[in-house]
């Protein structure tokens, strides 16, 4: 089995049952760890990382609502690990137990394997749209303007708008903070700049004219009083 397959925690105090699960998910593509209770299941957190718990309530010891809850609130693991709930009890209210003392699912038993198999890729895929970082922008926007930041080049419409290098510059330290404020003193620290705070004014003054309908009253290029000039996209 692949190293990089989802790495599961089976945790259930019926040993056939167990066995069952761990074969049956081995099968479905998951590398699989089977324990008997809780007090072997910490040991096994401690030691290594997993992907995601199949957890039975009903335990001798500290059941499994407990150790979801210990999860959730003690530092058993490094991160944050998924938990799907078994149990033999199909009341509603112990489903709602169970949700609140942080599981992410609840799979009342007897159950169809094909069933758990979908349930654990389902929570595995909706935590990895969350923990995937969104990435960030490749270009920003404004009135027929479009901003490459990859490239640095500004476009009107499909035409390329001829910029200086400083410019391009000071266009592109507000594109990558934009729509938020900085500091003129911040901008003057580009090599185009050499710390000359007036020179960020007069460039600022010739690309209002390049971008800008109004130069005089800038609608994208703002300055922020107090603090120095802001990009603001539409």
């Amino acid at each position: 089995m692949s190293e990089t397959e989802p790495h599961l925690l089976v945790v259930d105090d019926d040993a056939r049952l167990r066995d069952l699960l761990r074969r049956y998910l081995t099968d479905s593509g998951f590398r699989v760890t089977g324990v008997a209770d809780a007090h072997e299941a910490r040991a096994q957190l401690a030691a290594f990382a997993f992907d995601l718990i199949v957890l039975d309530v009903m335990m001798p010891g500290e059941s499994g609502l407990e150790l979801t809850r210990a999860l959730r609130t003690e530092s058993l693991v490094s991160s944050p690990v998924p938990v799907l709930l078994l149990t033999a009890m199909a009341d509603p209210e112990d489903r709602v137990n169970g949700l609140e003392q942080g599981a992410d699912d609840f799979l009342a038993k007897p159950f169809e394997p094909r069933e758990l198999v979908l349930r654990i890729r389902n929570i595995l895929q909706r935590r990895l749209v969350v923990e995937e970082p969104e990435a960030p922008p490749s270009d920003i926007r404004f009135a027929r303007f479009r901003f490459d930041l990859t490239r640095s080049e500004l476009f009107r419409d499909d035409d390329l708008v001829r910029l200086t290098a400083a410019e391009t510059a000071l266009l592109a330290s507000l594109a990558q903070r934009a729509p938020q404020a900085v500091s003129r003193e911040e901008l003057s620290q580009s090599a185009q700049f050499s710390g000359n705070v007036r020179n960020v004014d007069v460039q600022m003054n010739r690309l209002r004219r390049k971008v800008e309908p109004d130069p005089r009253n800038p609608r994208y290029l703002q300055t922020v009083r107090g603090t120095g000039y802001a990009l603001r996209p539409d």
